[in-house]
Parts: structure tokens; sequence; C-alpha cells
């Protein structure tokens, strides 16, 4: 246990930096994504006052283009509160703070990354970026090449991008891993206990954990296919990436509740497009030109090197975890 303990106090000083430098980032990309919005041109001939019923979403709808009084800023200002109430929700709870509950690794070798949901957030975002660009790293050295969707405007693509993170993680995690998971392993019929378990599938007595990684995987699967299955979807060397990135929310559901898989889906569309789009607008250069700047490419690296400290944080908790199971048994 001494020697579990020096070596998590040793990988604890970067590890938590690392995690404190990401929440900043996190913190920051608030009001850098209102600014990108409603203080500069990135709409080129539109901006925050075009109608959000004249979004291609609600084509074939009544909706559509109907005299609704609401913008596509209202929108966003909307989704924005969502997230802001949601990411302070992650900073207190569920049971203790986030630096609170980073301390203790550097004084005791000892944390538990359930007690607070930014601890799994900040953590589980840097190795699914890690996970990523290994995909992307074996996919490229096959000529398989990740290509975006296109997109006609860039502050509408931005909305999009913010959108997407609450939809799809209603559907894929919420409704086909959270409804499934209280149908196979939930014992009351209380309507109260069934949101809670939505809320937070770990309160589910899940005794046969396989069923509930199958369907993980499964989901995963489908989340993977979901990004290239339509017309104007990414190209099919995205399959692999985004399946990946699937399974992680599915675990991180599982593990963590809605918050942390919410929030990880959240950075990993708004937190990312509003540090390209700020980029983008005060170089006056294009989305595509700002993922290559030096700044963009210096995120990844610190993301790259968390996802490095969080798995062998895990590999060490795990290595230690069951030794010391062997010696009790």
């Amino acid at each position: 246990m001494e020697s579990s303990t020096k070596l998590l106090q040793f990988l604890g000083i970067p590890f938590t930096a690392l995690l404190s430098v990401l929440f900043g980032l996190f913190l920051i990309s608030f009001p850098m994504g209102m600014y990108v919005i409603f203080e500069t041109d990135i709409g080129g001939d539109i901006n925050y006052q075009y109608p959000f019923t004249h979004l291609d979403i609600f084509d074939g709808t009544e909706l559509h283009q109907s005299s609704v009084d609401v913008t596509v800023g209202d929108a966003f200002v909307v989704l924005w509160i969502f997230y802001l109430v949601v990411f302070v929700i992650a900073i207190l709870g569920p049971k203790s703070g986030f630096l609170k509950t980073l301390s203790p690794i550097i004084s005791f070798g000892k944390y538990d990354d359930r007690s607070n949901y930014m601890i799994g957030i900040t953590k589980w975002f840097s190795i699914l970026v890690l996970i990523s660009a290994l995909i992307n790293f074996v996919q490229e050295g096959f000529g398989v090449e990740i290509i975006p969707p296109p997109a006609d405007n860039d502050l509408i693509q931005f909305f999009y991008v913010s959108l997407a993170p609450l939809m799809e993680e209603f559907v894929f995690r919420i409704l086909l891993i959270g409804i499934p998971l209280v149908a196979l392993y939930s014992n009351r019929s209380s309507v109260r206990y069934f949101i809670r378990c939505l809320w937070t599938p770990s309160l589910l007595d899940i005794h046969d954990v396989k069923k509930a990684i199958f369907l993980i995987l499964f989901v995963g699967v489908l989340f993977g296919f979901s990004h290239i299955a339509f017309a104007d979807s990414w190209s099919g060397g995205k399959f692999a990436q985004a399946a990946a990135s699937g399974v992680i929310l599915g675990w991180v559901y599982l593990r963590y509740g809605f918050v942390a898989s919410l929030l990880i889906h959240w950075a990993t569309n708004y937190f990312v497009f509003s540090y390209v789009g700020f980029l983008s607008q005060i170089n006056d250069v294009s989305i595509h030109d700002a993922f290559s700047h030096s700044l963009i490419s210096s995120l990844e690296t610190l993301f790259l090197a968390s996802g490095v400290f969080s798995i062998c944080i895990l590999l060490v908790r795990r290595f230690f975890s069951n030794k010391e199971s062997t010696l009790k048994i």
C-alpha cells in the first residue's frame, strides 16, 4: 500500500495540475462562446438574430419559417445557461467540490473520482481525446481520412455543434442505455427512483455487469454509425472514432451519470468550437484554418498529456487494487 501511495502521489502532481488547467479552459470557453456568437461576424451575412425556425432542422415541419419570434441567439442562450447550470453541478457534486477532491491525491495518494463529477469529466475527456488521436493516427497510416460534413454557415454550425451533445446524450445514453438498464436491474416501481436511475445509473444494483457492458458496446457502435449514416454526415473514417467515443461516453454514463457524459460530449463540441471560432475571428481565417493554429495544437498536446497521465493513474490503481485483493485471498 505504501508503494501505491507514493506512486499515486508522484503521478498525482502532474495529473492534478493538468486536470486543473483543463477545468480552467472549460470555464473560459463559456464567455468565449458567447463572444463568438454575439460579438463577431462568424455568421457572415447572417447573425444571432437569424430566425430560429428557419434552421434546417425544422424542414418538413409546420414550424419551418413560421412567425415564432425566437432567434438563433435566443436558443443559444438557453443552451448556454443549461450547460452552465450543469457545469456548476459538476463542480460542486455529487459529494464534494472539485478542488477538495483533487487535494488528497497529492497529499495522501488517494482520491475518489466518483465524489466529484468534474474529476471524471476532465479525466475521461482527455482519455477520449487520446484514444481518438490514436485511432486517427492509425487510420491515416492506412490512408483513411476523417472528413467533416459540409457547413454552409459557421454561426449555424456552432449552434448545431452546441445542440448536439444534449440531443445525442438524451437519445444514446438515457433512452438507449438508461432505460434498458433500469428494465434489467431495477426492482422498484417508483417513478422518482426511475428518474434518479436515468440520471445516475450507478444507483442500480448491477449484479451482472456483462449485460451492461454489452449494451454500452452495442450503443457505442450505433453512435458511431449515426455519424456516417446520412448523406451530409462525416466520412466513413469517422466511424471508429465515433464508436470509441460512444463506448467511453456510455461507460462514463454508467459510472458517473448523465452530468458527466453530457459535459464530456459538450467539451468535444462546444468547448473546442468556441476556441476555434474565437481564433478564426481574431485572426480573420476560416474555421478549417483555425484548427491548425498553434494554440489549438498546444491545447491538443495538453489533452494528450492529460490522457496519458489519466490512463497511468487508472492502471496503477487497478494494479495495486488487484494485488491487494490477491494478498487478502
